[in-house]
């Protein structure tokens, strides 16, 4: 909702509100706030009504006092760069504890801000959160400006030839190609007007707080490869770069370094979208420029994301996209039960399976094959409601964002938009042979089937017991046996999805 007629207004003080947009270059919002206001201020919420579900459920699931949690270690090391680069522009991070909906207009009032910018926010909690905020500062006499940054194109902007939003990704993306033009990947020059960045008053110049102090324990974010701040997605953007011709034959096998790991940097815009598009775009336009077509692909999905969850806010809720699939029956009870826990766990007794759970829980990352070879496996072979494996995955993922992890979900459940036909399951041994053949990325998870031959690795207990326990693997000890037929359960969903299907004819 970038409010263009605002845009000549002029204004003595205004503030900052970063968000999901944690640079100081090219970033949309702060540079109108630095265009349009003799002094800004800049401002970030630790935002409560976020922070604490995430103890509240840590604590549901068993876990005992404060919780790690590696999306705070991210953002608190996200921030101390931002501060410091404002800091060296004369400017500094004003860093709040608190309800936005309370922090954002009591601030603005005590630093007589005239208007308060910040970038788009798509979710539709946020949306009426920034609708809360905007009336307070209205009834104050004051402003909320907000502006694109986190997409290039959003909601309305890329439309059929019928002025309706698209369903189906591949016309989409061919949409968005043909309507870029360079203006749309146009960096924002904040450094111009760098000049009316004004440092924190002393009384609201604190510290940044650590993890401790916000109720969390620290997590392995340290012990990870995954560098943050806007520095650290530099740094993966070099290292993608040296490597992104093989993109298009090395992204689908965990085992090797092929993706650019860069999500977790857009989730929370320690880089910024345009920069990134701009590249993948001019780098796919050169005669061995496969890879970044290919990548740039992936970019475009983000927008598609972002635009399907502005037309449908009530996917949010737990819908399906395709409402008709509402009426799916999923597997209930204890038997349900202890399989989601195992799921959960890594020890469906499926290697690539279970190696990809132990991936997420122990980094807090997934790979993208991995993430649709898991999310079928939970709903296609144990039968259980996709909303359980959504809800999981937005505890355990870094780069956590709803639309695209909804998307995703319902991709693999086939109940969302351009989702995988529901008669198409993945089987999650052949996809173990043909995306991690010798059993390299399984082995570095599961130690245990170190000395299984690449043979036997994707699906051990077809080796039988005496192999087995050559290698050092007794199944229903160091390692579970499958917790489900595939082929049975294929059989199941079959009839699951048939049967929903029959009555609707």
């Amino acid at each position: 909702m970038t409010q263009a007629r605002k845009l000549d207004a002029h204004f003595d003080k205004g503030l900052m509100w970063f968000r999901r947009d944690l640079r100081s270059g090219d970033n949309a919002a702060l540079y109108y706030a630095l265009k349009h206001c003799e002094q800004v201020w800049c401002v970030f919420v630790l935002d409560t009504t976020i922070l604490q579900p995430l103890i509240d459920t840590a604590h549901a699931r068993g876990v005992r006092g404060a919780p790690p949690d590696r999306r705070i270690d991210f953002i608190l090391a996200s921030l101390a760069e931002l501060d410091q680069s404002l800091r060296e522009g004369g400017g500094g991070l004003i860093v709040v504890h608190d309800d936005p909906r309370t922090a954002i207009p009591a601030l603005a009032e005590k630093l007589h801000a005239e208007a308060v910018f910040a970038n788009h926010d798509y979710e539709p909690s946020a949306i009426e959160r920034d609708a809360a905020i905007a009336e307070q500062l209205r009834d104050a006499g004051r402003e909320l400006l907000t502006f694109k940054d986190q997409a290039i194109f959003e909601r309305d902007e890329v439309l059929t030839g019928q002025g309706k939003p698209f369903s189906v990704f591949t016309p989409y993306k061919n949409a968005w190609l043909k309507q870029l033009t360079p203006f749309d990947l146009k960096p924002y020059p904040v450094e111009r007007y760098g000049e009316h960045l004004a440092a924190p008053p002393k009384s609201l110049d604190h510290a940044l707080p650590n993890c401790e102090q916000l109720g969390f324990a620290p997590s392995n974010l340290a012990d990870l490869k995954l560098p943050p701040g806007m520095s650290g997605a530099q740094q993966l953007l070099e290292d993608f770069l040296t490597c992104i011709d093989s993109y298009v034959e090395r992204r689908n096998f965990p085992a090797a370094r092929g993706a650019s790991y860069l999500s977790v940097h857009l989730r929370f815009g320690t880089v910024s979208i345009r920069a990134l598009a701009r590249l993948a775009h001019d780098l796919s336009l050169q005669p061995d420029g496969g890879g970044a077509a290919t990548w740039l692909s992936e970019l475009i999905w983000r927008d598609f994301f972002f635009m399907i969850l502005a037309h449908h806010p009530r996917l949010e809720n737990g819908a399906p996209f395709r409402e008709e699939y509402a009426a799916l029956r999923w597997e209930k009870g204890r038997d349900a039960d202890a399989a989601y826990a195992a799921w959960c766990e890594g020890r469906t007794g499926y290697p690539l399976v279970d190696a990809a759970m132990l991936q997420i829980n122990q980094t807090g990352y997934m790979h993208n094959r991995l993430r649709m070879v898991a999310a079928s496996f939970l709903v296609k072979d144990l039968g259980i409601d996709w909303r359980l494996g959504e809800r999981y995955f937005a505890e355990q993922l870094n780069d956590f964002d709803f639309s695209a992890n909804n998307g995703n979900w319902q991709w693999a459940a086939s109940t969302g938009c351009d989702a995988q036909p529901w008669f198409r399951i993945f089987n999650p041994i052949t996809q173990s042979e043909k995306f991690d053949p010798q059993g390299r990325f399984i082995k570095r998870y599961l130690p245990q089937l170190e000395k299984v031959p690449a043979k036997w690795i994707h699906a051990p207990w077809l080796a039988g017991d005496e192999q087995l326990a050559e290698w050092g693997v007794t199944l229903g000890k160091n390692y579970p046996r499958p917790v489900v037929d595939h082929a049975q359960a294929r059989e199941l969903t079959l009839a699951r999805f048939g049967l929903l299907k029959a009555r609707r004819d």
